[in-house]
């Protein structure tokens, strides 16, 4: 029997996926999204209010539903993703790659040596506090994902350079910075976001990697898988207890 396809694998090969953010640094709601189904999680540590121990708190509480665990680092800065990885993480999204150079830097991050520069312990969560180092430390760069964020009007200059990087699998929109950096804060329908968006996605097919964003509507998904989007997330666990609250508070206040 074959054995199943890794996260990155299915990533590599264009498969649908369907995942969405957890910027709350909950174990609770990471478990409730992973149990609801999605097949990835994004844990937010650029911007969410989390800590070394909540990540290791969400990574268990994760660990036997079956979905990837894709952390976002604060910055692309080699210790980052050295926590981040030990832990047991399946693979990091990286703020702001703006060229080559800086894409090249996250994956030697991300892998040992002779592969990368990411420093070496046996006795970690990742490699099964020593039981496993072996296999880990052997097939850790054909395992983990790294998604590099498109953000910025440089990165859209060098989107060929950085898809073609080894190791980049995904070239990843996030849609607000982007935006933001062009000029045109939040508005997401405007042609030059969509022609920025169809350029990472054609991008990242050239080269033969998986184009990702976090949609900011139910009505854009169908558009972006469309335009070859297989990555994809939507919505957050804080969105959905404000949403919820606010939904609560409403019709209480209504009567």
């Amino acid at each position: 029997m074959n054995a199943p396809a890794s996260f990155r694998q299915r990533v590599l090969a264009g498969e649908w996926l369907a995942g969405t953010f957890i910027n709350l640094g909950s174990a609770l709601t990471a478990e409730i999204a992973a149990r609801a189904g999605f097949d990835w999680l994004m844990l937010d540590y650029e911007h969410g209010p989390g800590s070394d121990e909540t990540l290791l708190h969400q990574l268990q509480a994760v660990a036997s539903t079956g979905a990837a665990t894709i952390v976002r680092l604060a910055a692309n800065e080699t210790p980052r993703f050295k926590r981040a990885l030990d832990l047991g993480a399946g693979g990091v999204m990286v703020p702001y790659v703006n060229n080559a150079e800086e894409a090249r830097a996250a994956v030697a991050a991300v892998r040992y040596p002779p592969h990368g520069i990411r420093g070496v312990s046996k006795f970690n969560r990742a490699a099964g506090f020593g039981q496993n180092f072996d296999d880990y430390y052997q097939n850790a760069h054909t395992r983990l994902v790294t998604m590099a964020q498109i953000e910025t009007p440089e990165s859209l200059e060098h989107l060929d350079a950085i898809a073609e990087v080894d190791g980049v699998d995904v070239l990843f929109v996030g849609p607000l910075d982007l935006t933001t950096n062009l000029g045109i804060q939040g508005q997401f329908e405007h042609p030059r976001f969509i022609e920025a968006r169809q350029k990472v996605a054609a991008a990242a097919r050239r080269a033969g990697k998986a184009a990702g964003i976090l949609a900011t509507a139910a009505a854009q998904i169908p558009v972006l898988r469309a335009e070859g989007y297989t990555a994809l997330a939507f919505g957050s666990d804080g969105g959905a207890v404000t949403a919820g609250v606010q939904q609560s508070l409403s019709a209480l206040r209504s009567h």
